[in-house]
């Protein structure tokens, strides 16, 4: 590890990040670890995701195990590569006396704070936004903070109140995608950074070469690749990753004791299909195409970066649910044929004859085709459609002249309430209240739990409106 340390870095952070599969040489880990290790900003331009993020990460990780710091570091992030940045973190931390939590939800971040029982928080931009609205997470008690894909955000303006309150000298991390916006991204968030990564003024870049990809959730990457294997069926398989985090997890869902199968950090061998689990800059996309044809996993957000690097793009598509009722649809019609070609059925042709004469013959078929699927038994009637559930109408006392919208509505329901999203109706924004339609049954619940909270800095008053629970642009009762 004497390396490693050369670069500010305790011994167990340098374990951690060896373990992922970086070296001292690395530029990115000589350019990143110091100025983090240091307390210095810094911004790193990369493809999307949290396997590049080690280098800064393992930066701040041993800063603030040597006592660095004046408070909590609080790592933001799109929702969506929310357990991808806390795995990150977790790893990072091992072997350190460092207290990590990865929120979510509120309640118990909150209870922790409150404790001052948190070193490392890592949140989706959402949720530090409604614990800062509470007054729970405080900008100006926080030591650092770490802004991971600002340009995957689902809204870039949602912690603008706790970054204002974070103190000018305290230390920011930004890292992000879009080469494009990072300029203006490191003013916004990250001023005099020394910035990584981030192409020569002037130069414009290029998709490198043609690519298939696969849309696939963050966490659904490692079934991504085993349904790969079943539809391409390659004599040579390797899959390529950034780092070393997702391995156990790629190989769980990989056949064991394949030859032929590969998992790689760094350059990929020869092999008739190239996997990049994390995508790759265009540098090693480069590489990656020489050793064979490329599949890249796009999640969700990094479709525009996968675009920029390759082109032209084949989106390969896996079956599903579909796929599977169609196949079993062409193997029905396979028996049938064979009937048909072993010859005419004669007694079951005597039998159907008097049908025949009275209903047309393909009626009489299809007739058959439903009992035969049906094992025999009699369709049952159709069921009668479900009545659809009733609804109410909550009363919050926040509105569009007090800057809310509806996604602060969303948020605060399904992070601090923890009601489903697919619960929630039709949310009716007034000049100074919002009506939002959800179940009759939980109603009374969830309007005192929002009864209190705080929304764009602002109190509110929330209750059950009283009158028929039916679409209505009518005010609740008190309102007007």
């Amino acid at each position: 590890m004497t390396d490693f340390e050369q670069l500010h870095l305790s011994d167990s952070t340098a374990a951690a990040l060896a373990a992922l599969g970086w070296t001292a040489d690395d530029p990115r880990v000589r350019e990143a670890v110091p100025t983090a290790a240091r307390g210095h900003n810094l911004a790193v331009v990369a493809p999307p995701g949290p396997a590049y993020g080690g280098p800064a990460l393992a930066g701040l990780a041993s800063r603030l195990a040597g006592g660095g710091g004046e408070g909590p570091a609080l790592l933001l992030c799109p929702e969506v590569e929310l357990e991808g940045w806390g795995g990150l973190m977790k790893a990072l931390l091992k072997g350190t006396e460092l207290r990590l939590e990865v929120a979510r939800g509120t309640a118990r971040v909150a209870r922790r704070l409150k404790a001052g029982t948190l070193d490392v928080l890592v949140a989706a931009a959402e949720t530090a936004a409604s614990l800062a609205a509470r007054g729970t997470l405080k900008g100006e008690a926080l030591g650092a903070i770490v802004i991971a894909g600002p340009d995957r955000w689902t809204d870039s303006d949602v912690v603008v109140p706790l970054m204002q309150d974070f103190p000018r000298d305290r230390q920011r991390i930004l890292l992000v995608s879009a080469s494009d916006r990072a300029a203006d991204l490191v003013e916004r968030y990250a001023r005099k950074a020394l910035v990584l990564g981030l192409p020569p003024a002037g130069t414009v870049s290029a998709a490198v070469g043609p690519a298939r990809t696969l849309a696939v959730a963050w966490d659904r990457r490692p079934a991504g690749i085993a349904g790969l294997l079943e539809v391409l069926d390659p004599q040579s398989l390797v899959v390529w990753t950034a780092d070393r985090s997702q391995h156990g997890a790629i190989a769980a869902a990989l056949p064991a004791g394949d030859p032929t199968i590969r998992v790689v950090t760094g350059d990929a061998p020869k092999a008739e299909v190239v996997v990049a689990f994390d995508l790759p800059d265009g540098e090693r996309l480069g590489q990656l195409l020489q050793a064979g044809q490329v599949v890249l996993l796009v999640p969700p957000g990094a479709e525009t970066y996968a675009a920029r690097i390759a082109a032209p793009c084949r989106p390969l598509r896996l079956p599903g649910p579909g796929d599977a009722a169609a196949d079993a649809a062409a193997g029905r019609r396979a028996t049938v044929t064979r009937a048909l070609e072993a010859g005419p059925p004669e007694g079951a042709l005597l039998a159907l004859a008097p049908l025949f004469e009275r209903h047309d013959a393909t009626a009489v078929a299809a007739a058959l085709y439903d009992l035969w699927v049906g094992a025999g038994t009699k369709a049952a009637p159709p069921a009668a459609p479900a009545e659809s559930p009733t609804t109410a109408k909550i009363f919050v006392g926040v509105g569009r002249s007090d800057g809310a919208t509806p996604n602060d509505l969303v948020a605060i329901l399904t992070k601090d309430v923890r009601v489903s999203r697919e619960k929630i109706g039709r949310i009716e924004l007034r000049d100074g209240y919002t009506l939002v339609e959800l179940p009759a049954q939980d109603a009374e619940r969830i309007a005192s739990a929002l009864n209190g909270t705080t929304i764009r800095r602002k109190r509110v008053v929330a209750r059950v409106d009283r009158g028929p629970a039916r679409p209505s642009t009518r005010a609740p009762r008190g309102a007007r």
